[in-house]
């Protein structure tokens, strides 16, 4: 995958960088596709969405607050949410640049999600991408019975469309849901945590290595946290970056810090304030 010296990371890509989604205000990424093998065999280990414990609470009526920083530079800002919607968990992201970045590559993204609360299934997705001079929409229905995803998208500048379907393995996570999923689960020192994802293209397999406890200082204050790094084992992005997450220490398993660490550099997103 390459990059150009004048770009940043889009708003919308697969989960490694998914959560750099929050700071998507630094660069928009361009990519050389990757020489697909039609004939290559699927892994042999696909990991399953494990459903949330009875006493796992979803953190609904929060909203946390983040800064992206790249380099010396504050890139953005972002805020995230989760709340009740219907029969769902609904999880909205929004993220927009600020400063030089801003000037050099605007952008203003909203992402929603909703979840199944029951299995923890991404069921249907919506996006908003506003990144330099490009404007799209796009909506992904996760279609269980046939396992498939159903991508429609717009481009709000010329209006052309695009729909497109793909397989997917049943119950999977999406770019930000797939985060949460990580925080629902116990997050023990030197275990694993293996979750497919899907952004409406093909899906990504992930996994979450839990390393270590950490106290770390952010400007929402001083925190006992846990920390994880997480990696796509397959797809376009596996074995192009890393992305480290500081979770809290306790049962709400709040982040609090994260780290992109990607071909141009370390983004790092810190949590400012949590509003209630």
């Amino acid at each position: 995958m390459l990059y150009s010296a004048k770009a940043g990371l889009s708003g919308i890509v697969p989960f490694l960088v998914a959560v750099a989604l929050i700071a998507a205000a630094t660069v928009k990424a361009q990519s050389t596709p990757p020489q697909q093998n039609e004939h290559a065999s699927p892994p042999a280990f696909q990991p399953q969405i494990v459903p949330p414990p009875p006493t796992y609470h979803f953190p609904n009526g929060k909203t946390l607050v983040f800064t992206a920083e790249w380099h010396v530079f504050t890139a953005g800002a972002a805020t995230i949410k989760l709340q009740t919607d219907g029969a769902f968990e609904k999880l909205t992201m929004a993220a927009i640049s600020s400063g030089a970045v801003n000037l050099l590559f605007p952008v203003h993204d909203v992402f929603e999600t909703r979840i199944d609360p029951r299995t923890y299934c991404t069921v249907r997705i919506f996006k908003h991408a506003e990144e330099g001079k490009h404007k799209r929409e796009t909506q992904i229905q996760i279609d269980l019975a046939r396992h498939k995803s159903i991508l429609d998208e717009k481009n709000l500048q010329t209006g052309a469309t695009k729909h497109e379907e793909n397989d997917v393995p049943g119950c999977t996570t999406d770019v930000i849901s797939g985060f949460f999923y990580v925080a629902s689960r116990p997050l023990q020192p030197g275990s694993n945590i293996d979750f497919p994802v899907t952004d409406g293209g093909k899906t990504t397999l992930a996994v979450a290595h839990v390393e270590g406890r950490e106290q770390v200082r952010v400007p929402a204050g001083t925190f006992q946290t846990i920390r994880v790094l997480v990696e796509a084992t397959t797809g376009k992005l596996q074995g192009k970056g890393q992305l480290m997450v500081w979770f809290t220490d306790d049962d709400a398993h709040m982040p609090v810090q994260m780290r992109a660490k990607v071909q141009w550099g370390i983004v790092a997103f810190r949590l400012q304030r949590v509003e209630n």
